[in-house]
């Protein structure tokens, strides 16, 4: 199964589930989503959210001598959006993140491969004014 999020992409194990979420092992998590469990919850960086009492149970699960966790219901959970084409999960922004930057009015980094195949990173351009033109083909 590969994730996508943040411009990774990640293949992870796959775990069948009938009703067809998305389950990702803990030790996977934090490579594949950038969450880890800690004893707060699940953690983004500083930004921890407690796992409600009710869906311990539900979201994490030990299968196939493995520890797994229920990313798809903790995603809708905290208003993360996500599309699966298959084997193929694509993660949108986490909610509280953007809001944070938002607020901040700081743009988060990135990169893009020019075409001369340069990397040109948002960083770099630090203190200069920036348009940014995107475009899709969907």
């Amino acid at each position: 199964m590969i994730i996508l999020v943040n411009g990774k992409t990640n293949q992870v194990a796959r775990r069948t589930d009938p009703a067809g979420a998305l389950w990702v092992r803990m030790d996977e998590l934090p490579r594949a989503t950038g969450w880890q469990m800690k004893p707060e919850g699940a953690c983004l960086g500083d930004l921890c959210i407690p796992l409600p009492a009710d869906k311990r149970e539900e979201w994490i699960a030990d299968a196939d001598d493995w520890v797994w966790f229920c990313y798809s219901e903790f995603a809708d959970r905290i208003g993360q959006k996500y599309a699966r084409d298959g084997d193929v999960w694509s993660l949108g922004s986490v909610p509280e993140v953007r809001r944070a930057g938002l607020e901040s009015a700081i743009a988060p980094d990135f990169e893009v491969t020019e075409r001369n195949g340069d990397t040109l990173r948002l960083s770099d351009l630090r203190g200069r004014k920036v348009v940014l033109f995107t475009w899709s083909s969907w």
